[in-house]
């Protein structure tokens, strides 16, 4: 996030687009829909499904899955046509705007309104003109942004439209991602990125390298970046990988075309799985370390906002069950690293020595005051907006950006469009909720969410169980009527083994970034007779 979520009630107005916010974002989506409802904001929502914060919008746009680039293009065509955007803060702070421009002239009202599914044309250019008058407006956004074959220039696209507005650097705007889990954020900031060490700090350097190398006291290290999940479980399938080590994550749940990953750990030579419960992949680990939760745990979490929190131990763990890197220091350990450390404490003293936007962070500090990175120093309060004088890179790059559809487009014969998500009761996977009573007991098995349209179509009723299929494999599912989405998507939540919605998702991956395209597939759909 450039901004910071204690800015919510600053902003004037709001566009969220691919987050289910108040689901799976409840504290930021109630904070929200509170300035909206109560203090009459104004609210633009893009999302294929009508969420909680639609009913509340301005403006509704219910997109075909997939066509986020195309909007925003859309809503940017008006800006620039009508002359709206923020030329001084375009003229000063940015470059690349003639290619933009040149890139959007294509991109009418109309021309976007068919490729997005969109009834009213005008809307489009109702809503551009609303975000014109919204001084800031902040922009929100989720993974229904980014888990597409173009989610990194989807995230352009949204940097794009805030920059043309004049909304960064400023309080109570920016592009705001919402991370998917408590310490996303952390964790990539602590170098759980392929090509990144700490602070995001290239590993293809030798200058890198030589630092790290002599921090850590080691040598050797490459500087070839490594490869992200997708890629890793490609090779397992091919046999370049042998050995894994997967810590607190379920691929055989969340990751896309279940079949070729279960099919890819069993080419393995050894599997390790580090968990709190036995979750569907460890079921085919060799070996399983039981692991404390997060309330038998102490050390720091880095949040959606870049801010670092404390994490305090509250219940003590059973004998047998240890803390994550102790358990990772004893594997160092044997394995001949001359690791040390005696409490968590310890490996923060590190993180802040080796991670340039944490270097003013202390124990102490995150106690008693919000500090959000990068805080080089001790006497630094910590970055609550980024780029209020100057981006990273000096100015802001317009990027110029094509639509471009999604990896499979519907046929004859897989003529519905599926897309997946969550869903409030559960969380990720299902590994904490589904071992929650009272959670799985108010949703305790998976649906698919159809259009009535759709269900008369194919004669289906509501609670009735029906066969959806893609090109990957095939579930059954009860059918849930609603008006949620439009007629010929459907909706599965991904939460459940039973009824796994990534058995049928496609493992195509975005170029730059490989992330998989979860958040759209054709498939058909098939009434199960009794």
């Amino acid at each position: 996030m450039t901004n910071s979520i204690r800015e919510i009630p600053e902003s004037a107005g709001f566009l969220v687009i691919g987050s289910n916010t108040t689901e799976n974002h409840p504290v930021i989506g109630s904070m929200i829909k509170n300035e909206v409802v109560n203090k009459k904001k104004k609210l633009i929502v893009v999302d294929p499904r009508k969420i909680e914060l639609a009913k509340f919008a301005d403006f509704y746009f219910a997109i075909k899955p997939g066509t986020n680039i195309a909007i925003l293009n859309g809503f940017m065509h008006v800006l620039i046509k009508e002359g709206l955007y923020n030329r001084e803060f375009v003229e000063k702070r940015c470059e690349g705007f003639d290619e933009l421009a040149k890139t959007l002239e294509k991109y009418t009202p109309e021309y976007v309104a068919d490729i997005c599914g969109i009834d009213n044309a005008d809307d489009i250019v109702q809503a551009a003109r609303l975000m014109a008058e919204l001084k800031p407006m902040a922009l929100y956004y989720s993974m229904g942004i980014t888990q597409f074959m173009s989610g990194v220039n989807g995230v352009k696209s949204t940097a794009n439209l805030q920059m043309l507005l004049g909304n960064m650097g400023v309080a109570g705007g920016g592009v705001n991602p919402l991370r998917g889990q408590n310490n996303v954020q952390g964790a990539c900031d602590m170098g759980a990125l392929p090509a990144t060490y700490p602070a995001y700090i290239p590993v293809a350097s030798d200058e890198n390298k030589a630092k790290f190398e002599a921090a850590w006291g080691t040598q050797g290290m490459s500087t070839k970046p490594g490869l992200t999940l997708m890629e890793m479980m490609n090779a397992a399938h091919a046999g370049d990988v042998k050995a894994m080590y997967i810590m607190g994550e379920n691929p055989v749940m969340s990751d896309p075309n279940q079949q070729h990953v279960i099919e890819s750990l069993e080419h393995l030579d050894f599997l390790v799985v580090q968990d709190i419960f036995l979750t569907e992949t460890a079921r085919y680990a060799d070996v399983v370390f039981p692991a404390c939760a997060f309330i038998e745990k102490e050390g720091t979490a880095t949040n959606t906002e870049r801010r670092v929190q404390p994490m305090h131990r509250v219940l003590k763990p059973k004998d047998d069950v240890k803390d994550d890197w102790w358990i990772i220091m004893q594997i160092a350990r044997r394995m001949g690293a001359n690791w040390d450390y005696e409490e968590p404490k310890d490996i923060f003293k590190e993180i802040i020595a080796v991670t340039p936007s944490y270097a003013g962070i202390t124990y102490k500090r995150i106690e008693e005051e919000l500090i959000q990175w990068p805080c080089p120093t001790k006497e630094h309060p910590g970055t609550q907006i980024l780029h209020k004088e100057t981006f990273s890179r000096g100015k802001g790059l317009f990027t110029a950006i094509d639509y471009t559809p999604p990896f499979e487009e519907t046929d004859r014969e897989y003529p519905v469009i599926l897309t997946t998500g969550r869903i409030l009761e559960h969380f990720h996977s299902g590994t904490m909720t589904r071992n929650s009573k009272v959670l799985d007991e108010t949703v305790p098995e998976g649906f698919v969410e159809m259009h009535p349209n759709d269900a008369s179509n194919y004669n289906i009723s509501d609670g009735e169980l029906v066969a959806v299929s893609t090109r990957r494999g095939s579930i059954r599912i009860k059918a849930k009527i609603l008006k949620r989405s439009k007629p010929n998507v459907v909706f599965i939540p991904f939460h459940f083994f039973e009824s796994c919605a990534n058995k049928l998702t496609v493992d195509c991956l975005d170029p730059v970034c490989k992330i998989p395209e979860y958040k759209v597939c054709s498939c058909k759909i098939e009434k199960i007779s009794a």
